[in-house]
């Protein structure tokens, strides 16, 4: 009797994933690892493709495969994670806020920089450019 199950190409497009996707996953412990059919074909069923569906989202909102890994072992225990990817979301938030801080800090020492750099002679001695040595 042949084996039922969608192919990795197949349980990828369903998932809004490419292949590689699916198998860095698998490799990941993310997803079970797949059954295969007689000629060495993975084989995904439609919960895989759900739980891909999942991942996908959960990667869409910034989370980190570890993150995820978490979450789903929370479930995985029995327990709904919802407490935890609260806290996952809050410190990505904070994590995102921060980054906003340095690179809002980073374009006005750009800005800076490049106001007065028209000023600058290129002709002037330098190792290689006078505006950066001089930041």
């Amino acid at each position: 009797m042949a084996m039922q199950g969608m192919t990795i190409g197949q349980a990828a497009k369903a998932a809004g994933l490419t292949r590689k996707a699916v198998r860095v996953y698998e490799a990941k412990g993310l997803l079970p690892e797949a059954e295969r059919s007689q000629a060495g074909y993975r084989l995904y069923s439609e919960d895989d493709v759900e739980l891909l569906t999942f991942i996908r989202r959960a990667r869409a909102l910034g989370l980190r495969l570890d993150d995820v890994g978490e979450v789903l072992h929370i479930r995985r225990g029995g327990t709904p994670p919802c407490d935890a990817v609260r806290n996952l979301l809050d410190a990505r938030i904070t994590e995102i806020d921060a980054t906003i801080t340095d690179l809002l800090a980073l374009r006005q020492t750009l800005a800076e920089t490049r106001r007065g750099a028209d000023d600058r002679p290129c002709g002037e001695p330098a190792t290689v450019c006078s505006i950066i040595e001089d930041a």
